[in-house]
């Protein structure tokens, strides 16, 4: 298999409820793989022809993909790299019996879930595109080896989370330096405020030994 790189395993991306979003970070982790299996909420074929470049596509319907998506089924029962696969966007709507079954990937509920129930794994990547209520952003990566299934979850940084992350560092960093210029110690700052004495210790010392420094240049003495 050329993406996995290796001639008896398989990689197999695994990801659900896209909701039309396809965020960079998860083509990253699809690049190699080896087929790429999709449970359902795509809402647009777009995101199909994309991750058709990387690899074949398994992918069943969800209840919001609408008339674009009429031509993909419901379920799929399939042989893949020496396992046998079922898939289904609810997992309401999985067989009764799943023993015949290797790897059985659903969606829908926006939550990453992973079972096992004998030689069957039960895999629910979560959502991987729009985010819904505070749940984290989620897909699976699933190597194939000798029959034998290993299931790698892996959690997609917010990238409108680290900036926002990054918007509140910088109006503390602010502060900090006002409070350093009235002449407050930095536990007294901390303590003022619930903020971690470690990190506003840390932001004093950079104001204070780098005479003119601004927020932004703390920020980059910081790594940020």
């Amino acid at each position: 298999m050329a993406g996995s790189g290796n001639p008896d395993g398989m990689r197999i991306g695994v990801l659900s409820d896209t909701h039309g979003l396809l965020r960079q970070e998860v083509l990253n982790h699809l690049a190699g793989a080896d087929a790429i299996l999709h449970g359902g909420d795509v809402n647009n074929q777009g995101i199909l022809i994309t991750l058709g470049r990387i690899a074949p596509v398994y992918v069943v319907r969800g209840n919001n993909d609408r008339e674009w998506a009429d031509g993909i089924p419901p379920f799929l029962d399939f042989a893949l790299g020496g396992i046998r696969i079922y898939m289904a966007h609810k997992k309401r709507d999985l067989p009764g019996d799943l023993s015949p079954y290797d790897l059985v990937v659903y969606g829908h509920s926006h939550r990453y879930e992973e079972t096992r129930l004998g030689r069957t794994v039960l895999l629910n990547p979560g959502a991987c595109g729009q985010r819904r209520f505070n749940q984290p952003v989620t897909m699976a990566v699933v190597d194939v080896l000798g029959g034998k299934i290993r299931v790698t979850r892996i959690d997609i940084e917010d990238q409108n989370r680290i900036r926002t992350r990054t918007v509140n560092l910088k109006a503390q960093i602010e502060t900090v330096i006002k409070e350093t210029q009235k002449g407050r110690p930095a536990v007294e700052i901390a303590a003022r405020r619930d903020w971690d004495v470690g990190l506003v210790e840390q932001i004093a010392r950079l104001y204070v030994t780098h005479p003119g420094v601004d927020a932004d240049g703390i920020m980059a003495k910081m790594g940020l």
